[in-house]
């Protein structure tokens, strides 16, 4: 029997980590241009006019500072389980 069965190389891991965080964040860019195109674009045209870059703009950082903020809360949320789970076990 093999000693290294049930064990993953670290470099597989990273591998795997990375290609999902690509995905992610193709996934985020999508919902991002989703989200943005339908606010912003009432009549598609060959060029974007000011206003609609404006809005493109507006939108994507709005976009940004609400996926920032939602991931802070999280962070601060397991923060706080993982500091009244070892509070318990004491």
């Amino acid at each position: 029997m093999n000693s290294q069965e049930g064990t993953t190389d670290p470099r597989l891991q990273q591998f795997i980590e990375i290609e999902s965080q690509k995905q992610r964040f193709q996934q985020l860019v999508h919902q991002m241009t989703e989200v943005c195109w339908e606010k912003c674009v009432d009549k598609p045209g060959p060029k974007l006019d000011s206003r609609t870059e404006v809005c493109f703009v507006n939108c994507v950082e709005r976009f940004i500072d609400t996926s920032q903020f939602i991931l802070n809360r999280l962070e601060q949320t397991q923060r706080t389980r993982g500091s009244l789970s070892e509070a318990m076990a004491e």
